[in-house]
């Protein structure tokens, strides 16, 4: 019976860390944002990782959601590499169109304005749950995308990926990101 009380306790202080979590973002002040719209393209090359077209598709988008992009018009394209479930490829061409929020410009008009707060993050291998520890290639390959489109604060990307092997310390991002508050 100890072991269960402990375990409930756990779980009850877990609880109350992430609605504490919850509430401070929560109580974050806004600031006035817009929607930026961009077009940019990487080229993956991964000796460790290899992707269906459909596959690093879903990744890249999953990755910039993440960040803040607008998922609406989110457009991400791979050439280069199979599609189907069975067909792998270590390098592809990604095309992607989105919007990511920036600062308000002074003259941009009252529609146009969007609420947006400063939100901590942290990636690594395994979080958030779609990262995989043999994502370290495609963390390297999209910095360029996620540091020159994203607002971020305090940022830290640091990657040392090594060909053929996988490691729990191959990557890691962190700082705060300008992300819509609705």
């Amino acid at each position: 019976m100890k072991h269960a009380n402990r375990w409930f306790v756990t779980l009850a202080l877990a609880g109350l860390a992430l609605d504490a979590g919850a509430v401070a973002a929560a109580d974050a002040p806004t600031e006035s944002a817009t929607w930026q719209h961009h077009h940019a393209t990487f080229n993956y090359v991964g000796f460790t990782s290899a992707y269906t077209c459909d596959g690093l598709e879903a990744q890249v988008r999953t990755i910039l959601a993440y960040f803040g992009a607008r998922k609406q018009g989110m457009d991400v394209e791979a050439q280069g590499c199979p599609r189907g479930p069975n067909s792998l490829s270590h390098t592809a061409l990604v095309t992607i169109d989105f919007d990511t929020l920036g600062a308000a410009p002074a003259d941009a008009p009252a529609g146009s304005l969007v609420q947006a707060r400063w939100t901590a993050f942290k990636v690594t291998t395994q979080r958030p749950f779609f990262i995989g520890e043999g994502d370290c290639e495609l963390i390297y390959s999209i910095k360029p995308i996620l540091t020159q489109y994203f607002s971020f604060r305090d940022l830290a990307y640091d990657t040392s990926c090594t060909p053929h092997d996988v490691t729990l310390l191959d990557f890691r991002i962190a700082g705060e990101v300008l992300k819509s508050a609705s």
